[in-house]
């Protein structure tokens, strides 16, 4: 009886053993690849804001187009000016 009972579970015993082999070997295949998501996301909250910052410091050159017509008219006067005087 003892030895029925023992072969019995010798399945049972043997499918665990698979099973927590496979559960150890998906969490050591998973691990690593969360840690290098987190440290990706890291990297990537520091590139946005130093992209932020990039955006901040070039806003002022949107309005470059109405520094050179500026410059251009003032120039242009320059010249007329000069003409005027007979230079």
């Amino acid at each position: 009886m003892i030895t029925l009972l023992a072969e019995s579970n010798t399945g049972w015993v043997i499918g665990y053993v698979i099973g927590i082999v496979v559960v150890l070997a998906v969490v050591a295949l998973v691990v690593p690849i969360l840690l290098l998501a987190k440290s990706i996301g890291g990297q990537a909250e520091r590139i946005n804001g130093g992209l932020g910052q990039a955006v901040e410091h070039t806003a002022a050159l949107s309005e470059l187009n109405n520094t050179i017509s500026s410059a251009t008219a003032i120039v242009a006067g320059l010249k007329r000016g000069r003409e005027r005087l007979g230079g």
